[in-house]
């Protein structure tokens, strides 16, 4: 089987989207890893699946895959990329956008130099919605991770984050410490772990582990966890500039019931076709 595939990009964070909008295409597990695998696939932190949608109000739905070929709930980089996609095709000419995926409804706005913002919708914060372990809401939760105990804050933006303020991005422990809460027995489904240094009130720094992926160059999801974290905490403004390891994107949330805005690029690299 031949598979038409646009690869693309989010600050790094890259995807390989397909189009079954008018030709099902329906990929195994074992498929799905094989095109993510950076060396014998075309490479990419997730596959993007687009399909016919089959909520009434949305325009198409996509189905999110990480590298380990698992269906995830929610990505915010990929639904930035999939709206880029779709314009530029003519393929959905409604601005904004609203895409299915298998949490819910996510809109998309064209803003000017290929940006596009972003409705991430209301953060979830009780733990059985997370979902997470764990009695009560809190803004803060002691893990035991080993023989040290970590503390986190916990939100879901769609999909499961575990957010961990750091005194320094650059030297948190993300390779050893993410992997280890992404899969700790608190989150029933894993979790993407964020570890945030808090520059000034507008501005900060993110690192993601991803589960099913690894650390990815940036992960929008996580950015606006983090940033959902900072002001629970009352450490950020309502609009901050969250720095990643591949760019910037611009978060904001006031708070409470209101849904959290994301803006920024989606950059298309190149088409190709991959024989499966």
């Amino acid at each position: 089987m031949d598979v038409e595939f646009t690869k693309m990009h989010g600050l790094g964070n890259d995807f390989v989207l397909i189009n079954g909008l008018t030709r099902p295409v329906n990929l195994s597990r074992d498929q799905i890893r094989l095109v993510a695998d950076r060396r014998f696939g075309v490479g990419c932190d997730q596959v993007l699946l687009l399909k016919p949608a089959e909520t009434q109000g949305a325009d198409v739905r996509f189905q999110i895959y990480n590298a380990n070929g698992r269906e995830v709930e929610q990505c915010g980089n990929g639904a930035r990329c999939v709206g880029q996609y779709l314009w530029q095709r003519g393929l959905v000419n409604a601005d904004p956008i609203a895409l299915e995926t298998i949490d819910g409804l996510v809109t998309l706005y064209r803003q000017g130099d290929g940006q596009v913002k972003v409705n991430m919708g209301i953060p979830r914060l009780n733990p059985g919605e997370i979902p997470m372990l764990a009695k009560c809401c809190a803004n803060g939760y002691v893990l035991k991770v080993g023989d040290q105990k970590v503390q986190i804050s916990a939100v879901s933006m769609g999909n499961p984050h575990a957010v961990i303020q750091v005194d320094d991005a650059e030297t948190a422990p993300v390779n050893s410490l993410g992997p280890l809460i992404a899969q700790h027995e608190v989150f029933p489904n894993g979790a993407n772990v964020g570890f945030m240094q808090v520059i000034d009130a507008s501005h900060i720094r993110v690192r993601v582990w991803e589960r099913g992926v690894g650390e990815t160059l940036a992960c929008g999801t996580g950015a606006c966890a983090a940033a959902v974290t900072g002001r629970l905490l009352s450490l950020v403004n309502e609009e901050v500039d969250v720095a990643l390891p591949g760019g910037h994107l611009q978060i904001s949330w006031k708070g409470g019931s209101e849904p959290v805005w994301m803006t920024g690029p989606a950059t298309q690299v190149f088409e190709g076709r991959i024989t499966l």
